[in-house]
């Protein structure tokens, strides 16, 4: 695994997906609320089919973590749910940004632009995987050191719930576990890469 660096030594293009992404860099605190289709608030996810599920609303530590080619980014519980955490990763090819496989039979996950300071992760293209569960995320830069990520939740083909985390950013960098980690100060930020089985069974 590659350390990690306060200035990543790639420059991409402003709008791009890694001028995005190098934006993003750094640690940061989401404060994450649920909710049915209707917008009215949801309280807890679990019998809807999320990736993720638990009582709402919950409180993340996110590290991301972007060197210009990699991307590691790990999401740690540190209110309103059980310590839970998963790290995510993949690495920039043809201007996108590819994840590493997401689990047997999923879909192939990309990061696309949206233009300057927007970001959407989502399927490349939607087959029988997508038709199981799908959660894209769509994500904007609203300030310096502020973001708003919005997810819909898809499951058998249908919308089901909606998602909206609001972030700070607490630190320019994630070299190091911030101190509101409930995992504690020692040990690497970032763990062994997430895989679902909700594509196979």
């Amino acid at each position: 695994m590659r350390p990690t660096t306060n200035k990543p030594a790639i420059r991409h293009p402003v709008g791009s997906v890694g001028h995005t992404l190098q934006q993003m860099h750094g640690t940061w605190h989401d404060h994450i609320e649920l909710f049915n289709l209707d917008g009215s608030p949801l309280d807890d996810d679990s019998t809807a089919g999320a990736g993720t599920p638990g009582p709402g609303p919950f409180d993340n530590l996110v590290y991301l973590d972007f060197d210009g080619e990699r991307l590691q980014l790990t999401n740690v519980h540190i209110r309103g749910r059980a310590a839970g955490v998963k790290t995510f990763s993949g690495y920039m090819r043809d201007g996108v940004l590819v994840f590493d496989s997401l689990g047997p039979g999923a879909y192939e996950n990309i990061g696309m632009s949206g233009g300057p300071g927007i970001l959407t992760f989502n399927a490349r293209q939607l087959d029988a995987a997508t038709s199981t569960y799908m959660e894209p995320d769509f994500i904007m830069l609203t300030a310096p050191g502020e973001r708003v990520r919005h997810t819909v939740l898809y499951r058998h083909g249908a919308a089901v719930r909606t998602l909206t985390a609001r972030g700070t950013r607490l630190w320019p960098s994630c070299e190091r576990r911030h101190p509101l980690d409930p995992r504690g100060s020692e040990g690497p930020v970032h763990e062994t890469p997430f895989q679902s089985t909700i594509w196979s069974g």
